[in-house]
Order: structure tokens, then C-alpha cells, then sequence
């Protein structure tokens, strides 16, 4: 009997032992499976899948399915709650899911999210653009291009969008394009040198919008182009960091890193740069008597060098204080400064002799930019059911100092010289609320409110070195306040018939407006109530083909150097100046469009018509002054030119472009867009010579065409090495006072996985051929001129990105958007 007793409490003892080790020791399983839609079980490349422990939901494993849809996720044994996820489509959730064992969940079906009426999406997996009906999105981090660039070659390289010689961005060939940073205005001042001081590497994502719906704010008669900024996405600790060497010099380090649990989401970006380039200005002028002969003429050759160091800051954190709440905040700051020296020889040619001049420009530039925002996401019990807000609080500066020696070679001892001073400050509030409410199965109505204020000095000053002592010139010097206040509300509602999606939208704006200028006690008040409609069709002939129908109204504002009279003094013969009488251009946008897959080719399609009211214009004009020369007992007078912005009476533009993702191959993957279109100018100059009661009345009607393409193609060869090369190609334009040429540039890079592709090594080279040039003739009433600008000569470098928890290519959820938003 006593051995019995024995064997059984030994029996429990040792089954209780076992138990507890088994407790102890924590089983490890491995959970395979696929993930694919359930309509068309399409696979869902690079979509996300998590498990999360029901004992312990801070216990959370997760992993990412490769191009195939594939994964293998490592987690302890338990019981879980599965979760997999993919833009576009609605996560799918399997709950309490025994899993002691290895196992395969076989195919988890996702099907598409219809509340997003907007987001019908066919995508070209693992490829640099995504297609969708209403936008196209860029994806920086697979361009090997632009690594150790700035946000501006990036631009460059994005579908239907082109940047010029000075930094200035157009979409579709319209330069009226609103630029945004994380779905809100820029508060750069110089949004061009902005773009320029932004680090490549500090970019997620571009996202065009060329007809916008009421949601948006109505600013850009060409379009919204949202720059997204690098956040982390994945689960746990993440991140990686490059560093860049380039030639000419362009140093710089820079880093991500991110934690996420499941309330806690932290991130940051940090970035430091040091660059110092060349470019080079080419100007042949020749100044015309009244019978049309020349007169005499001037070749200005200039040598421009850019140095610059910079710092860029962005943090924040999304914390989810509920399931259903979540609390945001973001701090960014970015700062550069440099000197940007100017050797500028002037070659001036008399019917009987000839000189040079030498016109020195040693200027120093610093710009500062902080921006801190705070916003909230109240998601109630329907799906798609929300209240979100944001306010945004931004404060910048771009100061400039100026000394220009001007003397002719030979008489050194009769220089002038001059000094400027242009030190401006810009400060913006940003509120908006909005609020989007799903009702009966395929219906949404949204709502929102959004209030902007602005305000931005410039005192700009011009010295003139006389007798001994610096006295301000007061034809080129003022303050100047500009303050704006729009206050905008919208409404939309959408729905789905069948297979015909609707989105019809009203928003009104009130644009208040001060523009001051203090020195000449001149101010004046610009107030005005506007409504802009638009209207969204979209019909889905098959899954991989749907064709759409939008139209939007459209607003520009001018701002900054269009209405500063007194904004720039680089020349003396060569003035510009703003023009605060200019008004806003309407525009009223028309899109028709194509997106379909066949195989492995993504094609969309759009023909496009914009009518513009009171379209901007830059012109050059006579000014009516001149500049004496005395040289060798010659008097040489040379008319100032003035380039100013006036309004036109209107602009029809009708174009058409294609833009695809192709992959013929794995290892081959190519995206290419075309954009044709025709313009039509109608408007007239009337202007006063200075000096004179001389009225101008100057025809500037004019019939054009031009386009452009873009062609990308990455090879991936053997060893885990890439290939990727891109051309772009601008035609010839005419314009209201002459032509721009034709331009061809091509960028290459190499790069190479090491580390088991942890880390990567990339070569680029950005306009191999040094022919990035902005080239440009006009024939005017008193001179002809013929311009060659090539801001930047050919830029080698290389880089070393290495990561850490942190797949090479992801396929992350990415932000949600503020769909109710006034932008994103």
C-alpha cells in the first residue's frame, strides 16, 4: 500500500514538474501562411500580419509577407489574435487562435475597404511609383538616384512634375502648384531654397494630386504636391542611418529610428549636411536702336558658388490612448547658412571699342524654420466613423546680406559699391477640424473646418558707397507687412452604385489680406468670399480597369516676391520687382482618366483641360532709366530692364499624359511618363515709362505646345547588386517673349547589398552630361537676349545606408490620412 502511495504521489509530483518547466520554458513556433484579395485573389505583396498574445496584449509578434504574399513569423506558443493588414483594403482579424504547434493559416482573404471611394488602387509591387486613380505616389526610398540630394532632385524625378534651373517646381508645366510637408503648407519663406536644403534621405514619399477635391485646401490652380517625411511604422525598435560623400563636396549624415508598441509610437529624424557646388550663368544681349539695329552688346559670363551647412530636426510621437483615441505631436526644425559668392564678367561691345566689367556679389544667407504640431483622432464604434484635429504653429526666417563691387577692368579705383540687406520673417497658425460619418453600406458624408493665418516682414535695404559713407537708396528700399487670413469650410458626400463611385464636394473660403508697405505709408486690404465645387466620378469596368471623370475649382494667390516692389538688387541693369496690384487666378480643372493593368504593365491615362482667369505672367519690359558708363572718353547708356509679374486675362491649357509601371522581367522594372500639352494666352501689357507720360500697350497673346517625358528603369543583377538609370527630356516652348529650349539630362546609380542586407553601398552620378540647364531667348522692343543657367554641374556620390530591425524593402502601413481634412 505504501508503495502505491509512492508511485502516485510521485506520478503527481513529476507530472506537476513537467507542467511548470514547460511553463518555464518557452515554446518557440513558426506560423506560416499567405495573404491575398478575396475578389480577385490578388497577391498582397508586402502586407503586414500581427499576432497578439490575449493574456498579454503588450506581448505582439509580426513580420511582413515578401512580393509573393508569403510569410513566416516566429512567435512563442499561445493563444493569439491574428491581424493582417494592406493599404486600401480592411485589416482582417481572426481572434484566439490556439497556436502550441507550427502551423500554416493557409490564405487569409482581405477584402478591399469601399469607404475609401477615393483610394481604388491598382499597384505595380516593390515598384519607385504607385498608381491610383486620384493620385500617383512616389516611393523615395527605392530611388537610388537621389541618394545624398535634396527634396528638390527628388521632385524632379516624380511623374508630371519638372523643377528648373532656380529650384522653381511646375506640374503639368504649371508652376501655380501647392506644395505641402506632411499634409500642411510649407512656412519656408523661399519655398524653392527650401526644397534645396531638404535632405533626400529625410523623405518617405511624394504624393500628386493634380485635381484635388473639396477636402483639400483650394490653393494651386496646378495642383497639390504633398512631401512626406520619413516616420516609422514597424513594431519595436527600428531605424537606420546614412552617410554621404560626394563630389563637388557634399557631406552629410543622417538618421531614423522609431519605437512602436501597441499605444506608443515614437520616432525621429535627424540629418546634417554640408555642401559646396558651382553653377554657371551664360547671358548674350544685344540692345536695339529704334530701327531695330544693334546698338551695342553685352556677354555676361557668371560664376556662382553655393556653400551651405544645414541641420534638420523632426520628432514626434502617436500615443493611443484608447483603442479609438489617439493623441499626435510632431516638432520639426531645420536650419542652413552659407555664403554664395558671384564672379560676374560683363563683355560690353561699342560699335567702336570695347570693355569689361566686373561685377563681385559676396553674399551670406541664413534660413531657420521651426514647425510644431499637435492633433487628435477620435475613431467612434462604426468603421470609418470620426472626429479628428490639428493645429499647427510655425515660425521662419531667410536673411540676406549683400556687398556688390562693380568696377570696369582697368579702372579699379572707380568702383561703386553697395551693399543690401533683405532680412524676412514669416509666422503661421493653422487650426482645422473635421469630422467624417459612413452611413448605410456605401455612403460617406464629411465635414470640416480650417482657419490659416499668416503673417510675413521684409525689410529690405540698398546702400550706395558715396563720398565716404553708406546712404540708403529709397528706390529700392521698403518694409514690407503682408498678413493673410483664410478661413475655409467644406462639405462632401460620396457613395457607391454598383460599380460607379460619386464624390461631390463644396467648399467656401474668406481670404482677408493686408498687404503694407510701411516705408511709403502705402496699405491696402484685400478681402474676399469665394466657393469652389468639385465633383468625382469613377466607374470600374473590370478589377484591373476603371475610368474616372473630376472636376475642381481652383484658387492661386500671390505671395512673397510677386507682390514686393522692392525684393531684389542683383543687377543694375537687370531689375526685378514685385507687383502688389496683382490679383488671384481662378481656375477651373476638367480630368478624364484611364487605369487599368494588363499583365504586368500599370497604365493610367488622363486628358486634361485647365481655364485660368487672370492668369500670372512674368514679363520683361523697358524700364525707361538707364545706366551711364564712361570708358576710354566713350559714354555708354544701357537701358534698365525690369521683370515684373502682371495678370493676363487667360490661360486654356488642354493636355494629355500616360504614365506606366512595367516589369517585364523580375529583375527588370520600368516606369515612364509622357505629358503633351497646348496653350492659349490671351491678355495685354499696358504700362508707363518712367520718366515719361510714354503708355505702353504691349500684345502678349500666345499659341504653344510642348512636352515632356520621363523614363526609369532599374536592373537588378546577380550578387545583390542594382542598376538604375532615368532620362528626362523637355521640349522647346514658345513663350509671350521669345522661346525656352530644349533640355535632355540623365542621372545613373549603382548599389550594392552587404552586411546580409543590412547594409547597402550606392554610386549615383545626377546629370551625367552637366546639360540640367534652363535655356531660354526673348525678343523684346529694345533688345534681343539669349540665357543659359545651369544651376549645379554634375554631382557624384556615394553613400553607406545601414539598418537594423529594418527590412531593405518594406511594405509598412503606411499613416492614415486625415481623410476629413482640408489636406491630409
Amino acid at each position: 500500500m505504501k508503495n502505491i502511495k509512492f508511485i502516485i504521489l510521485s506520478s503527481i509530483l513529476f507530472n506537476s514538474l513537467f507542467c511548470f518547466s514547460q511553463d518555464f520554458e518557452i515554446k518557440k513556433i513558426n506560423i506560416t501562411g499567405k495573404i491575398v484579395s478575396k475578389v480577385a485573389n490578388q497577391i498582397l505583396g508586402y502586407a503586414t500580419i500581427s499576432f497578439i498574445n490575449i493574456k498579454n496584449p503588450k506581448i505582439i509578434f509580426g513580420g511582413i509577407a515578401n512580393e509573393k504574399g508569403e510569410f513566416i513569423v516566429e512567435i512563442n506558443a499561445g493563444v493569439y489574435d491574428v491581424k493582417a493588414e494592406f493599404d486600401s483594403f480592411k485589416p482582417l482579424e481572426i481572434r484566439q487562435q490556439k497556436l502550441f504547434l507550427d502551423k500554416n493559416l493557409g490564405d487569409l482573404q482581405l477584402i478591399e475597404n469601399s469607404t475609401q471611394l477615393q483610394e481604388v488602387t491598382v499597384q505595380a509591387k516593390q515598384s519607385t511609383v504607385e498608381i491610383k486613380l486620384d493620385k500617383k505616389v512616389y516611393n523615395v526610398g527605392q530611388d537610388m538616384t537621389v541618394k545624398g540630394g535634396t527634396a528638390s532632385d527628388v521632385l524632379n524625378n516624380v511623374p508630371s512634375v519638372s523643377v528648373d534651373s532656380d529650384g522653381n517646381v511646375s506640374l503639368r508645366g504649371n508652376d501655380n502648384v501647392r506644395i505641402l510637408i506632411d499634409g500642411k503648407p510649407s512656412n519656408a519663406i523661399n519655398v524653392a531654397t527650401a526644397l534645396q536644403s531638404i535632405p533626400a534621405d529625410a523623405l518617405d514619399k511624394i504624393e500628386v494630386i493634380t485635381n484635388p477635391s473639396a477636402r483639400y485646401d483650394a490653393e494651386g490652380s496646378a495642383g497639390i504636391l504633398n512631401i512626406v517625411l520619413k516616420k516609422g511604422k514597424n513594431n519595436g525598435l527600428n531605424g537606420s542611418f546614412t552617410a554621404i560623400v560626394g563630389n563637388p563636396r557634399n557631406y552629410g549624415l543622417n538618421g531614423n529610428i522609431n519605437f512602436k508598441t501597441k499605444e506608443l509610437n515614437t520616432y525621429a529624424t535627424v540629418g546634417y549636411s554640408d555642401s559646396k557646388f558651382q553653377g554657371t550663368t551664360l547671358i548674350n544681349t544685344d540692345y536695339l536702336n529704334t530701327n531695330g539695329t544693334i546698338k551695342n552688346s553685352i556677354n555676361e559670363r557668371s560664376i556662382r558658388e553655393r556653400a551651405k551647412k544645414g541641420y534638420n530636426y523632426n520628432v514626434g510621437f502617436d500615443w493611443n490612448l484608447t483603442k479609438d483615441f489617439t493623441l499626435s505631436n510632431s516638432f520639426t526644425y531645420r536650419r542652413n547658412n552659407g555664403l554664395s559668392p558671384e564672379n560676374v564678367l560683363l563683355y560690353n561691345y561699342l560699335p567702336n571699342d570695347s570693355f569689361v566689367r566686373n561685377r563681385l556679389n559676396d553674399q551670406f544667407v541664413e534660413e531657420t524654420d521651426l514647425d510644431y504640431t499637435t492633433s487628435f483622432v477620435q475613431k467612434f464604434k462604426k468603421e470609418g466613423h470620426k472626429l479628428s484635429a490639428n493645429a499647427t504653429f510655425s515660425q521662419g526666417s531667410d536673411n540676406g546680406l549683400s556687398t556688390i563691387t562693380d568696377f570696369v577692368i582697368g579702372q579699379s579705383s572707380n568702383a561703386t559699391i553697395t551693399t543690401s540687406k533683405n532680412f524676412q520673417s514669416q509666422s503661421r497658425n493653422l487650426f482645422q477640424v473635421d469630422y467624417v460619418l459612413p452611413f448605410m453600406k456605401e455612403s460617406q458624408f464629411e465635414t470640416g473646418f480650417r482657419s490659416d493665418n499668416s503673417k510675413l516682414l521684409t525689410d529690405y535695404n540698398v546702400l550706395d558707397f558715396v563720398s565716404g559713407n553708406f546712404i540708403s537708396n529709397p528706390n529700392f528700399t521698403n518694409k514690407l507687412d503682408y498678413q493673410e487670413r483664410i478661413n475655409a469650410v467644406y462639405t462632401q458626400f460620396g457613395s457607391k452604385i454598383n460599380k460607379l463611385s460619386y464624390l461631390l464636394g463644396l467648399r467656401f473660403e474668406n481670404s482677408n489680406i493686408d498687404i503694407n508697405l510701411l516705408t511709403t505709408n502705402e496699405f491696402n486690404n484685400k478681402n474676399y468670399n469665394n466657393l469652389f465645387p468639385s465633383a468625382f466620378l469613377t466607374y470600374s469596368l473590370s478589377d484591373n480597369t476603371n475610368i474616372s471623370l473630376n472636376y475642381s475649382r481652383r484658387i492661386t494667390r500671390p505671395r512673397n516676391r510677386f507682390i514686393n516692389p522692392f525684393s531684389g538688387f542683383s543687377s543694375n541693369v537687370n531689375i526685378f520687382k514685385g507687383n502688389p496690384d496683382i490679383n488671384p487666378a481662378f481656375a477651373d480643372a476638367i480630368d478624364f482618366g484611364l487605369l487599368t493593368k494588363i499583365k504586368k504593365v500599370t497604365l493610367t491615362t488622363s486628358l486634361y483641360f485647365n481655364h485660368t482667369e487672370n492668369v500670372f505672367q512674368f514679363i520683361r519690359r523697358p524700364n525707361g532709366d538707364s545706366v551711364t558708363t564712361v570708358v576710354n572718353g566713350q559714354t555708354l547708356i544701357t537701358p534698365i530692364t525690369l521683370s515684373t509679374p502682371i495678370n493676363l486675362s487667360f490661360e486654356d491649357r488642354l493636355g494629355f499624359e500616360f504614365t506606366l509601371n512595367f516589369s517585364p522581367y523580375k529583375w527588370w522594372k520600368i516606369n515612364g511618363n509622357f505629358n503633351f500639352f497646348q496653350s492659349k494666352l490671351v491678355g495685354n501689357n499696358t504700362y508707363v515709362l518712367a520718366g515719361s507720360n510714354q503708355t505702353v500697350v504691349e500684345n502678349l497673346d500666345r499659341n504653344s505646345a510642348s512636352w515632356f517625358t520621363r523614363i526609369n528603369s532599374r536592373i537588378t543583377l546577380p550578387y545583390k547588386i542594382d542598376f538604375q538609370a532615368n532620362a528626362n527630356y523637355t521640349a522647346p516652348q514658345n513663350t509671350s517673349q521669345g522661346q525656352s529650349l530644349g533640355v535632355l539630362f540623365m542621372n545613373l546609380a549603382v548599389s550594392k547589398d552587404v552586411l546580409k542586407d543590412k547594409g547597402t553601398f550606392s554610386l549615383n552620378v545626377n546629370d551625367l552630361f552637366n546639360s540640367q540647364k534652363m535655356i531660354r531667348q526673348a525678343n523684346l522692343s529694345n533688345l534681343n537676349s539669349y540665357v543659359e543657367m545651369l544651376r549645379r554641374e554634375r554631382q557624384i556620390n556615394l553613400s553607406f545606408t545601414y539598418r537594423f530591425n529594418k527590412k531593405k524593402v518594406e511594405r509598412e502601413k503606411s499613416r492614415p490620412e486625415n481623410e476629413g481634412g482640408g489636406e491630409f
